[in-house]
């Protein structure tokens, strides 16, 4: 997908490999972050990717 496609979809790629991507797209209540994984892909709203992190990092509130 090109910049140009991801600028009118309002998405922003906030990290991509070969192989995965993370990036999100606008919501009526902020933003709704993507992670794709192969062929599959995660939806999650804002706090449950906060949450998500924090487990992958290994850290806790």
């Amino acid at each position: 997908m090109s910049k140009k496609e991801n600028d009118d979809m309002g998405m922003d790629i906030l990290s991509e490999t070969e192989n995965f991507a993370v990036w999100r797209s606008p919501d009526e209540d902020g933003f709704l972050y993507h992670i794709e994984l192969g062929s599959i892909t995660l939806h999650l709203a804002a706090d449950e990717y906060e949450e998500l992190i924090l487990l992958l990092s290994g850290t806790s509130e």
